[in-house]
């Protein structure tokens, strides 16, 4: 079960696992915890999800039912066992937004996966549809990502991206010849690496307590 907080001025309505978000708003929400969830954007809206967690598995669809109905998506996840990412954008309307961010550190030897598709159906115009996928390894886990764009119109921008590895080894280097613990410095990556810089620390002060004590 998900744990949800909300910001600014917004009706939603949650039946478990599935919320709706009323058109002509600007709604952003904080996401916690695992399971499978349905979100409806409709026409005008625009929604920003920051979902954070620790060894969390989940199964994420939003359908974006309204023209100009944008949602940017931030995902990150410390893992230790073995967890799944599935998320699903529809893009059910013309001239729909989406930009999702899914960052994982995987602690231990354990399996992380994402699988993310973008879904573009035909006659849908003048979409957007993009996605960055990374997971750091800090020991020998064992990491997958699976990006799909299934793109059945022309009329369409999309771009995906992953990427599966460490920590540079120059940043890292950087940071401790200016005097930074290593212990520091891979505290420091972690949280730019995890945290975005627009959040507001305040809503997720358990996830970075989680994110020093790696």
């Amino acid at each position: 079960m998900h744990k949800i907080i909300v910001d600014n001025d917004s009706i939603i309505l949650q039946n478990e696992n599935y919320l709706d978000i009323e058109k002509n708003k600007d709604v952003t929400l904080y996401l916690f915890g695992e399971g499978k969830t349905i979100i409806n954007v409709l026409e005008d809206c625009k929604l920003t999800v920051y979902h954070l967690g620790v060894d969390i598995s989940n199964d994420i669809q939003i359908n974006l039912n309204g023209k100009n109905s944008e949602v940017k998506y931030y995902y990150s996840v410390v893992n230790y066992q073995d967890n799944v990412l599935k998320i699903v954008i529809n893009h059910n309307s013309s001239n729909t937004y989406s930009n999702v961010y899914n960052h994982g550190v995987n602690v231990l030897d354990k399996s992380l996966r994402f699988e993310v598709s973008g879904v573009v159906p035909k006659n849908i115009l003048g979409c957007s549809c993009n996605q960055e996928n990374r997971i750091i390894n800090m020991s020998n886990g064992k990491s997958m990502i699976c990006p799909n764009l299934l793109i059945d119109y022309f009329d369409v921008s999309s771009s995906h991206a992953a990427y599966i590895g460490k920590f540079s080894d120059d940043v890292l280097f950087y940071l401790m010849s200016r005097g930074i613990s290593r212990e520091k410095s891979y505290s420091l990556l972690i949280k730019s690496f995890l945290v975005p810089t627009d959040i507001d620390k305040e809503k997720v002060e358990d996830f970075m307590v989680n994110i020093e004590n790696i």
